[in-house]
């Protein structure tokens, strides 16, 4: 136990090393980013302007699902029921009960889902697990370490972190919770935020030549959560392999023991590594801020100069590097840009006609509803239900199943991409932003319309369809602007690091000799090796505009040409979007009174949140034990199609074991190697 302990120890001090190599690439880097966020805001920079409105805090006094599930408990291999909390941060809490949550005490545990995936069978997960600790192979059915207490499990699995079991009593439940922790997947994993126009560029750009120089090329999967979580993905991709060799061999007991054991020992070593990596970027950030205020004089007093001393070195990069990057891009790119770009905006283009086909379907139904009920305080019901559309997993759920239909087979190999999965999420967020776009868009054009009017039925359609009409012309501009910009940025991130990874090595050594020819004051704002992919850059953009503008003609992507410029029919309507949300309740209906089942959270328990999608409500059923969904109140915000059925098939319900004390905390280092190492020695 003690060897094996300072093996871990030793190979542990990997982490420190990596972080610390590529603190030293942040550093520069950062200097690059302020000089380019400095020359942005100096020179300012063009793009076409949106025509629908943007808001900015969709989610504010809101949650987006809570219910009960079946957790399973790790440290004493028991079901048991817990109330489960997504909040708008989209992180998930989970209680002893509902009562707890309602009290605002503190959750038994959180999970942030950057980098998981949400399964919902044992064969998918038992796969991944195998994939995770070669040469251990376990069947389904074969006695496995996680015996799910109904047959609609609910799995959260990460290739590093606590693996989380639940499981629901149907399989409405099951598809609803589905779609939900897909969502918080999708949302954890969408980048770092672009608002820090110097911090998030120089992490990416720090990340990637770092990844670079370890010969690592193409897109990464586990680019997602925080700069933090990045960093510890950074260190467990060079320490995990390292560990399963050492460590592999020496598990004993059966296959399922031998998993549970690696299972516990990847989790435990990497709470270890996240916590110096949260540290160690603190003091990273922290370091370079002190040098900006002295970074940014020198910047705005000389900017001219720097940046005539960066199109000198570029001029000679360019006449350098050109020749055998145009060869390349000719030989080995061109052939098969037109196959990237097809498979790429099919399914994409399927996805954003879906959103505009589920915002006109909700438009229809509040008009059928509003002319059958009549009057606004009807609209304001239906209203209220449309404004957290682009927020409701289970309603976008036909929509992000279009997109995930993108296969990139045949060229994943060629070009180094590890899969879709990267750009599939980007397209799904881009998409629901789309929607809260056209929602938030109509909200406001249809509350001026109906300001100090009073209107009957029929005139209240008539609104409506206008309002519609207007907003859906809108969403085919942007949706064609936003859909473009992500082929191109999709195109780049495929081809640049294939190319980069082709080009490198020729010149590897003759890089260096550019520097001489930058003065020592500009040299940490411009570094030949950004220089370098900038040439690489520039080189094949043309390429993609091309084929992209190309594609803009082919009417069944429904994409505008560049030519076309959509003139600006409301120049008042951006006006509109200073003003606060259109709070339906209060304007139309006078009523200051809480919807049914809303949802304390958040320490604010004198301010309860309106809850975005509701809970399952069945008829001919009674209350069901353990929390589940089923027997909590039904929330009628946005209630699915064929939300009230009945149930064939009555699930059992799990036998509860109690202990007499709790156990220690498995997050603890002590828990996890007693457990484990108690466990072989005893099986050896």
């Amino acid at each position: 136990l003690c060897d094996l302990l300072s093996h871990i120890t030793d190979v542990s001090c990997s982490g420190p090393a990596v972080t610390g190599e590529f603190g030293h690439v942040y550093e520069q880097q950062y200097a690059v980013a302020l000089f380019n966020s400095v020359r942005f805001e100096i020179e300012g920079g063009g793009a076409p302007q949106s025509q629908l409105l943007h808001r900015k805090n969709p989610l504010e006094d809101r949650s987006i699902f809570s219910g009960g599930l079946f957790q399973y408990l790790e440290e004493n291999k028991r079901w048991r029921n817990r109330f489960v909390f997504v909040a708008d941060t989209y992180n998930i809490s989970f209680y002893e009960n509902k009562m707890a949550h309602e009290r605002s005490l503190r959750p038994k545990g959180t999970i942030n889902c950057a980098g998981y995936k949400a399964l919902t069978s044992m064969e998918e997960y038992l796969e991944l697990i195998s994939t995770s600790l070669p040469g251990i192979k376990a069947k389904v059915g074969s006695g496995q370490f996680v015996k799910c207490a109904t047959q609609f499990p609910l799995i959260l699995w990460h290739p590093y972190a606590r693996h989380h079991y639940f499981c629901v009593l149907t399989e409405k439940e099951q598809k609803k919770w589905h779609a939900v922790l897909q969502d918080c997947v999708r949302h954890s994993n969408n980048g770092l935020s672009e608002e820090c126009r110097v911090q998030t560029p120089a992490f990416t750009d720090a990340m990637r030549l770092h990844r670079q120089a370890q010969g690592h090329y193409g897109t990464w999967d586990m680019m997602c959560g925080g700069p933090p979580q990045i960093l510890a993905n950074l260190v467990m991709e060079t320490l995990h392999p390292e560990l399963r060799n050492l460590i592999g061999p020496r598990l004993k007991g059966k296959i399922q023991q031998r998993q549970r054991n690696w299972m516990l020992i990847s989790e435990a070593v990497y709470k270890q590594v996240l916590s110096q990596t949260q540290a160690q970027y603190e003091a990273l950030v922290q370091a370079c801020e002190v040098q900006t205020s002295r970074l940014d004089t020198v910047l705005r007093t000389d900017m001219d100069q720097i940046i005539t001393s960066k199109e000198h070195v570029s001029g000679k990069i360019r006449a350098l590097v050109l020749p055998r990057a145009g060869q390349l891009l000719r030989g080995s790119v061109q052939p098969f840009l037109s196959s990237i770009l097809e498979a790429l905006m099919e399914p994409t283009s399927r996805g954003f006609s879906e959103v505009r086909d589920v915002f006109f379907r909700e438009l229809v139904e509040v008009s059928k509803n509003t002319l059958n009920g009549g009057g606004k305080d009807k609209l304001a019901e239906h209203m209220e239900k449309i404004s957290m559309l682009a927020f409701h997993p289970v309603k976008m759920q036909s929509c992000y199943e279009k997109v995930e239909q993108l296969n990139l087979e045949g060229l994943q190999q060629r070009f180094d991409v590890s899969s879709p999965s990267v750009f599939i999420q980007r397209a799904q967020i881009l998409m629901r932003e789309q929607m809260d776009n056209a929602v938030y868009t109509f909200e406001h054009l249809l509350h001026q319309s109906l300001e100090g009017k009073v209107q009957g039925g029929e005139d209240l359609c008539k609104t409506i369809h206008c309002c519609q009409d207007r907003v859906l012309k809108k969403y085919d501009y942007d949706s064609s602007t936003v859909r473009k910009k992500f082929f191109k940025e999709a195109l780049l991130q495929i081809i640049i690091p294939y190319m980069l990874k082709q080009l490198s090595p020729s010149f590897h050594l003759d890089l260096p000799r550019f520097q001489e020819l930058i003065f020592e004051d500009f040299s940490q704002f411009i570094l030949v090796e950004n220089v370098f992919e900038e040439v690489v850059l520039q080189s094949v953009t043309k390429d993609i505009m091309m084929a992209v503008k190309d594609a803009a003609v082919q009417k069944k992507h429904n994409l505008y040409r560049d030519s076309m410029i959509l003139t600006n029919s409301d120049p008042n309507l951006h006006l509109l979007g200073e003003n606060p949300s259109v709070d339906w309740a209060t304007q139309f209906r006078g009523g200051n009174e809480e919807p049914e089942g809303a949802l304390g959270g958040g320490g604010q328990s004198s301010r309860r949140r309106r809850q975005v999608v509701s809970m399952i409500q069945l008829d001919e059923m009674g209350p069901l034990p353990y929390e589940s969904c089923l027997e909590v109140p039904g929330v009628d915000f946005i209630p699915e199609e064929g939300e009230i059925e009945e149930v064939e098939v009555k699930a059992q319900e799990p036998k509860e074991q109690k202990t007499p004390t709790e156990p220690d905390s498995p997050d603890s280092w002590p828990y996890c190697f007693n457990t484990i190492f108690l466990q072989c020695m005893t099986s050896a």
